[in-house]
């Protein structure tokens, strides 16, 4: 069954898979109203309402009812400067954003993790990612996806050069570990949104490139 979401919250809306995804809502005339938080002022439009500033600086002062939100946070270790900046993005900061999407009635959230995403990895990025996947699903929330992309493509402001010499070789890898395009995930994202269901629901890269075409 599909629903039709009307009442958007969207973090991450200037990042990488958050612009995409912004576009996308945007576009459809069934969705009367994006909430976008964000630090720099993003593009006017009828349907958009952005607050500007720090994220956990506007998350209590966000109003309106929501019926999904989407987190489209992530940094890197490298970006964040450290480890435990890293741990208060990537973990804490979408904790408070879903926090605060379930205090503004939504019922679905759909969040960005990532391959290999297990709170026991020795892997210290993957253990974050584990970390923050287990404390949502303990919120309970009525419908939760966790969306498991590989390694992004994408046109991105910063150059990141592992990602670069990696994005060639995981572009011919099989299965999940295929690398996948932006605009693909963000249609998934989409299409995600609009299943009914209930629980949780663990995506990994392969569906996600497949529900994206």
């Amino acid at each position: 069954m599909y629903l039709t979401p009307q009442h958007i919250l969207l973090a991450g809306a200037t990042g990488l898979t958050g612009e995409h995804l912004l576009d996308r809502l945007l576009s459809e005339p069934t969705i009367s109203r994006v909430l976008a938080p964000s630090r720099r002022a993003l593009a006017e439009h009828s349907h958009l309402v952005n607050p500007v500033g720090e994220l956990d600086v506007l998350l209590p002062q966000l109003d309106g009812s929501v019926d999904t939100a989407f987190c489209c946070l992530g940094s890197t270790i490298r970006q964040a400067g450290s480890r435990e900046a890293f741990s208060a993005v990537d973990r804490d900061m979408v904790l408070a954003f879903a926090h605060r999407a379930r205090q503004l009635g939504a019922r679905h959230l759909l969040v960005i993790s990532a391959l290999g995403a297990d709170a026991g990895s020795s892997v210290f990025y993957n253990r974050i990612k584990g970390e923050m996947e287990q404390a949502l699903v303990a919120m309970d929330w009525p419908q939760l996806t966790i969306a498991r992309p590989s390694l992004l493509r994408g046109p991105r402001e910063e150059v990141r050069v592992g990602e670069s010499i990696a994005a060639p070789i995981m572009a011919l890898m099989p299965g999940k570990y295929r690398s996948i395009h932006v605009t693909v995930l963000a249609r998934a994202l989409w299409r995600l949104a609009l299943e009914e269901g209930n629980g949780v629901r663990i995506v990994e890269s392969d569906e996600l490139r497949r529900l994206g075409r």
